[in-house]
């Protein structure tokens, strides 16, 4: 399991004392970007998929889905114990606008928590497809929300270089949404509107024979 790959660094690095200066801001930095990198990667799965030979894809958009949670998890438990140690004003305070960028973290991780506990098949069936999409769409709401968290935290250092590559990767990928949805409307709106021109053709020509 590749995703597991970068918690075995964590905690390999732990053992061995090779967490740096400062594990906490260690640790903090590397399950943030591991949440990013597989929220892009389970939202590049829909467009790519697309592609000939490529839909096998889809059987491992939930479990990287999963794993984003599961990063985005110890991300917020890291800041939650390790940096604030339960100090709930504190953490109030953070939440409530004193530093924005948590405010969009904390608002992406309460989105995320819908997505992984309706994740399970079971759950999917329960809820029906359509309203099982339809939550599920707020991947993309989580992704922006991701973002601005990262890029709020840059921006004390005036360092976007990284968050820029993000948000670009992003909205490239929503675009490809768009684009898709749009051109779906496209093929299916002909469609229905010269089957209407073609029966009444149709309907006149047979009145004129009789």
């Amino acid at each position: 399991m590749l995703a597991l790959l970068p918690l075995l660094r964590l905690v390999v690095s732990g053992m061995t004392d090779r967490l740096g200066a400062n594990p906490v801001e260690f640790i903090t930095r590397s399950t943030g970007t591991w949440t990013l990198v597989l929220l892009c990667v389970t939202l590049a799965i829909t467009p790519v998929r697309r592609l000939p030979g490529l839909a096998w894809l889809l059987r491992f958009r939930r479990m990287l889905g999963l794993f984003a949670f599961f990063y985005a998890a110890l991300h917020f438990t890291t800041y939650f114990w390790l940096d604030q140690w339960f100090d709930w004003t504190s953490i109030v305070r953070d939440v409530a606008g004193k530093r924005p960028f948590i405010t969009m973290g904390f608002a992406a991780f309460v989105l995320m928590v819908p997505l992984a506990l309706t994740s399970p098949y079971a759950m999917a069936r329960r809820l029906g497809r359509r309203r099982w999409q339809r939550l599920h769409r707020a991947i993309y709401a989580i992704a922006v929300l991701a973002i601005l968290h990262y890029w709020w935290m840059k921006a004390g250092k005036h360092d976007f270089a990284e968050p820029a590559i993000y948000a670009i990767v992003v909205a490239c990928l929503l675009g490809a949404r768009v684009l898709w949805a749009l051109r779906r409307q496209r093929v299916q709106t002909p469609a229905g509107s010269s089957r209407s021109p073609a029966n009444s053709d149709s309907i006149v020509s047979r009145s004129r024979t009789r």
